[in-house]
């Protein structure tokens, strides 16, 4: 067996994000992992040390934050308008998405299958609603960005993001709303 997982994670540079959206830059999904783990780390971090709830381990939230688009290699990056449209979508989407997943799985080695299970497949209910909330905070981050260049497309993106990041309710997230995303309207000499 030629173990192509980790080739193929490599190929995650070349599937852009957004692609429904005039962007002033492009995103890819291995940029947008990058982020979306060092959210969901803070996150993490912000619960257990400063609002001193109980939750999951941070690196663990890193970790599976690092590979929660990683289907999207065989899939691509389905627009959240269509991959959201009705409950019959939506539901038959994870189908593919689970399908893509396990073949992605059966890329490895057996003995190391059982290990990254739970991070492609998305499926450990303890760091899930951090990884989700850290998803929904990068693509408000991207808003930002993409507002700050001018670029008024993002607006509407940016206002339903931003209400459905409140709903989620979930204290280490409005810390960080509250805290820590003022800076990125700054530019770097602001910064």
């Amino acid at each position: 067996m030629a173990n192509e997982f980790y080739a193929l994670l490599g190929r995650m540079r070349y599937i852009t994000r957004w692609g429904l959206m005039r962007n002033t830059f492009s995103e890819n999904i291995q940029e947008h992992s990058h982020q979306v783990a060092v959210l969901a780390h803070a996150l993490a971090l912000i619960r257990r040390d400063i609002l001193c709830l109980p939750g999951p381990d941070p690196d663990k939230c890193a970790v599976a934050a690092l590979y929660h688009d990683a289907s999207e290699i065989l899939t691509g990056d389905l627009p959240t308008p269509i991959k959201y449209y009705n409950p019959h979508i939506k539901d038959a989407y994870k189908q593919v998405e689970r399908i893509a997943g396990e073949r992605l799985l059966n890329m490895l080695p057996e003995q190391l299958r059982a290990s990254y299970a739970h991070l492609v497949l998305e499926d450990d209910e303890t760091v899930t609603p951090i990884v989700k909330a850290a998803d929904k905070l990068s693509a408000y981050i991207k808003c930002v960005e993409e507002q700050k260049a001018g670029n008024t497309e993002f607006d509407s993106a940016a206002d339903a993001t931003m209400a459905i990041l409140r709903k989620l309710n979930m204290p280490e997230l409005d810390w960080f709303i509250d805290n820590c995303l003022e800076p990125f309207r700054l530019n770097l000499d602001q910064l």
